[in-house]
């Protein structure tokens, strides 16, 4: 929470003092009122003191999983709780940055008594993912509007568009299977490894029984041993990766988010571990995992953790701390410390700097298995623009002659076709 002084009133005893003076010199009386009653309105706002501010807010979304492209209608609820009529209140409702208004505005101002409560509704054009609502930002003024306070007021909505990823983008191993990771292990896998003879306690099912009617040999046939995969999603949430193709536009980070969290529902349905990490105005790891309890603290990060707020760390808000600084070198050396050998990493960044370039390629060179997923929010329109685009598709080319595959993935498509369209290219780098 915020308090500060508005400055509405500034300069007023000036004026007053003004009319004093040429009242009293020039012996006129209108004037000296005038500035008699200037002087007393400057005393006023003095007496003032900044509302106290006690808020909750209840938010509806007419359909939780709405279809692409679908307009989806919110209500937004703002009730005052406290004792004291609040003279000015503004409340923005917290839209999340994947999400564009298409009707209405999620701006609105009231007057609101203790007890009274604030509706405003507005729709937003549904895109793919998982989007969790941002808290709302109020500012509330004095009656004299010398003072306000800002704060924000959270409710936890959230709304999941369809179109998941068909499946997590892990590299292919060196037997060439993509997906799961397939040993030299003999164990209860699909693919053929040797025969042996037979134990006992070996399963039935895995007896060769064609080598038993010929020869009346008891063998054991032995499958490769598959082991789930160990993958940890890593978003570049850094102050140059804030970068959108237009003012309007989401940010790149927006769209990692919704990327993230795209690849985390389609582990759901699978026994591949996932972990979560970010490099930005302060680090977040979650070590890879499975299960209930796991995913649901995989959104919770998503949702809630300060590298991956909606705004570019050093942009002023609420309730939020960092400078915008972040020690990239830094970050990527304790990611590597706490990530597991076998662990394959998913970095998602739009690719705006040779810094994190560098680090992903520092990542492959410790051993990790390094996929990157770019989400491309460059344009042609200035030739700055065209500039950044150019570098852009340098850095592509430099993570690709590395060995490292890169999705170029144009965001006005759904992740899951363009992760299609690379499945049948074989994440060819």
């Amino acid at each position: 929470m915020t308090v500060r002084a508005t400055g509405r009133w500034r300069g007023i005893v000036a004026v007053a003092l003004w009319f004093v003076a040429v009242g009293v010199l020039t012996d006129r009386p209108a004037a000296l009122l005038v500035g008699v009653v200037g002087a007393g309105l400057a005393v006023y706002p003095r007496l003032s003191r900044p509302p106290t501010v006690e808020l909750e807010l209840e938010r509806e979304v007419g359909e939780a999983r709405p279809a692409r492209g679908e307009p989806v209608p919110v209500t937004t609820r703002v009730r005052n709780t406290g004792d004291r009529t609040l003279a000015d209140c503004r409340v923005i409702d917290g839209v999340p940055a994947m999400l564009s208004v298409a009707e209405g505005s999620p701006r609105h101002a009231a007057v609101l008594r203790p007890g009274g409560t604030a509706e405003f509704s507005y729709a937003v054009a549904a895109e793919p993912g998982r989007h969790q609502f941002d808290p709302a930002t109020v500012v509330a003024r004095d009656i004299t509007g010398a003072h306000e306070v800002e704060t924000t007021v959270a409710a936890g909505t959230e709304i999941q568009v369809g179109d998941a990823v068909p499946e997590l983008p892990v590299r292919p191993d060196p037997d060439g299977h993509a997906g799961r990771l397939v040993t030299d292990e003999g164990g209860s896998g699909i693919e053929f490894h040797s025969v042996r003879e037979y134990r006992p306690g070996d399963p039935i099912g895995r007896i060769d029984s064609k080598r038993w009617a010929r020869t009346g040999e008891l063998t054991t046939v032995e499958f490769r041993e598959e082991r789930p995969t160990s993958v940890c999603l890593l978003v570049d949430a850094r102050a140059p990766a804030y970068r959108a193709a237009a003012e309007d536009r989401p940010n790149a980070v927006a769209h990692c988010l919704a990327g993230a969290e795209q690849l985390v529902s389609a582990l759901s349905d699978t026994r591949d571990a996932v972990g979560l990490a970010a490099f930005g105005r302060e680090p977040c790891f979650r070590a890879p995992g499975v299960g209930p309890d796991h995913e649901a603290a995989l959104w919770r990060l998503l949702a809630t953790h300060p590298a991956f707020d909606a705004t570019p760390p050093g942009a002023v808000r609420t309730g939020r701390d960092g400078d915008g600084e972040d020690d990239l070198d830094g970050q990527a050396t304790l990611l590597r410390k706490r990530l597991g050998t076998d662990t394959q990493v998913v970095v998602l960044s739009p690719l705006t700097d040779r810094r994190i370039v560098e680090t992903i390629r520092t990542l492959a060179a410790a051993g990790h298995t390094t996929t990157v997923v770019s989400p491309d929010v460059t344009a042609d329109g200035s030739l700055g623009q065209r500039l950044a685009r150019r570098e852009r598709t340098l850095r592509l080319r430099a993570l690709r002659g590395a060995d490292i595959p890169v999705v170029d993935w144009d965001t006005a498509t759904p992740l899951g076709a363009v992760l299609l369209d690379e499945r049948r290219r074989r994440w060819s780098a």
